[in-house]
């Protein structure tokens, strides 16, 4: 297969990310070329990168959510290729060489990723036993949104992340369209990265921030089993969710706990919202 340095985009999300991005963009290849999306509209972020770096766009956006935003990248990647990145991802030095090398026997995939070096924390799902094309490369259900290498010819019309997700569960579902494409996820695992985690952002809000993503875990995890599989199925995974936020939010309002009440407030909030089909419309506020 065709995948080299020089046809691939690299398209990274940022949001108040400027800790962490300097090592993630180090580590990818100076040929090749980037689109940063940047959430905060930092235009002193902006300037230092593309002053620093060669091969390097930084667009200022809305904070739009992870998807919509890796769209806007992907769109405008001119490459066959698009890697979707976290800003808390750093690559090993032979990462790529062995990448490019292993994916030789491939002869073709909608989306891929080297492994996390942490085997306690795969990055992926549901490993599929198959007669492999080779020793380091395994097919695999699903794998995380932090590193995925995807093949913009195999998404039709452009059908790349589904923008009404803000942020959970935005890779799961790109990865079971694929599925249902009867398209391949792999996994090369010679090929590895490290993932810092829960990193991306160094926004000093940090109860606002656990709000948010206790609202959006709810809200997305609603919408995703909804959307694939029906509204009963859906209401069935979400039921005993609902009754334990319930239950806490009661028991810490109770007890006088103010942080404790809000973040089950949120779940029910973000459940009740994505049960009505109310878009996901809960942000931070800068």
């Amino acid at each position: 297969m065709d995948l080299n340095l020089n046809n691939i985009t690299f398209i990274i999300v940022t949001y108040k990310s400027y800790k962490v991005i300097y090592n993630c963009i180090d580590s990818l290849p100076k040929s090749s070329n980037k689109i940063i999306i940047e959430n905060s509209k930092d235009i002193n972020l902006k300037k230092d990168l593309e002053s620093k770096y060669d091969n390097i766009e930084v667009i200022l956006n809305e904070n739009i959510g992870m998807g919509a935003s890796n769209n806007i990248g992907i769109i405008k990647s001119k490459t066959k290729y698009a890697y979707i990145l976290n800003p808390d991802v750093v690559f090993k030095s032979d990462t790529f060489e062995e990448l490019i090398e292993t994916t030789k026997d491939l002869d073709d995939f909608a989306i891929l990723s080297p492994i996390h070096s942490n085997s306690s924390y795969p990055n992926f799902k549901n490993k599929i036993n198959l007669k492999s094309v080779h020793k380091n490369i395994f097919e695999v259900d699903s794998i995380d949104g932090f590193s995925m290498l995807l093949n913009k010819d195999k998404f039709r019309n452009e059908n790349f992340f589904d923008e009404n997700i803000f942020l959970y569960l935005e890779n799961n579902d790109l990865c079971l369209r694929t599925k249902k494409m009867n398209e391949k996820i792999y996994i090369i695992s010679n090929s590895l990265i490290d993932h810092i985690g829960a990193s991306s952002s160094n926004n000093n809000q940090n109860k606002e921030i656990e709000y948010l993503r206790n609202w959006h875990w709810m809200w997305s995890k609603f919408y995703f089993n909804n959307k694939h599989y029906g509204y009963l199925n859906a209401f069935f995974k979400v039921f005993l969710n609902l009754i334990s936020a319930k239950i806490k939010f009661l028991y810490y309002f109770l007890v006088f706990n103010p942080h404790k009440r809000k973040i089950y407030q949120m779940r029910i909030s973000g459940l009740l919202s994505s049960m009505i089909s109310k878009k996901s419309f809960y942000r931070l506020e800068d």
